[in-house]
């Protein structure tokens, strides 16, 4: 054991109470040193910086009291749990229809195609069906309209003067010629008419 003659004491009595307060302090340093190991587990995740805070430690009590000063607040088990806490609050609120605008924050529905708070468009409608859909989407999941393409413009007809209808061909730029459909005023092509004088004939 320690002799303390170094400090003049030649008592037993005192320098087994000495000694006695040695081993103490010996004590609670080790002490000390595993539970800044034991913590830093809990509570850090890189081992690196675990093993520098069990380093720290060595210092007799100098480096356990730093670490308890700038360790992280929380438990590595906390966090976890509270994070899903956060993703099940997520998914009710999701079942719920319960929305939040990505601009603003406002509560918005699911089939808001505007948010009215900040104006921000949220959605684009259907061309087809007028429903909200995700810009990500290939296709309307409800009128299976495809959006990849725009509907295409309606082909005009044309009318002639003879009754016929004209009608573009696919594939060629040349009209198609169909009967009018019925109850149409059908014309009839303009023909010579004689006049008086031709049908009576030269005059004698």
């Amino acid at each position: 054991m320690f002799s303390p003659a170094v400090f003049g004491i030649s008592n037993s009595g005192v320098n087994l109470a000495i000694d006695l307060i040695i081993l103490f302090l010996v004590v609670i340093w080790l002490a000390m040193v595993y539970w800044t190991y034991a913590d830093a587990r809990r509570r850090i995740a890189d081992p690196m910086l675990i093993g520098c805070a069990t380093a720290a430690s060595l210092f007799p009590f100098v480096g356990t009291l730093v670490y308890m000063i700038v360790r992280p607040p929380e438990y590595l088990d906390d966090v976890r749990e509270r994070e899903l806490e956060i993703q099940a609050a997520e998914a009710r609120l999701a079942e719920l229809g319960y929305h939040l605008c990505p601009h603003c924050d406002f509560e918005v529905e699911k089939d808001f195609l505007r948010c009215p708070n900040c104006m921000r468009k949220l959605r684009d409608p259907c061309p087809s069906c007028g429903k909200p859909l995700d810009p990500s989407w290939k296709i309307c999941p409800f009128c299976e309209a495809d959006l990849g393409a725009g509907a295409p413009a309606p082909r005009r007809t044309r009318r002639r003067r003879d009754g016929l209808v004209d009608r573009p061909v696919s594939g060629t730029g040349f009209p198609e010629t169909s009967p009018a459909p019925a109850g149409a005023p059908r014309t009839t092509p303009a023909t010579y008419a004689p006049t008086q004088a031709e049908r009576s004939g030269p005059p004698e």
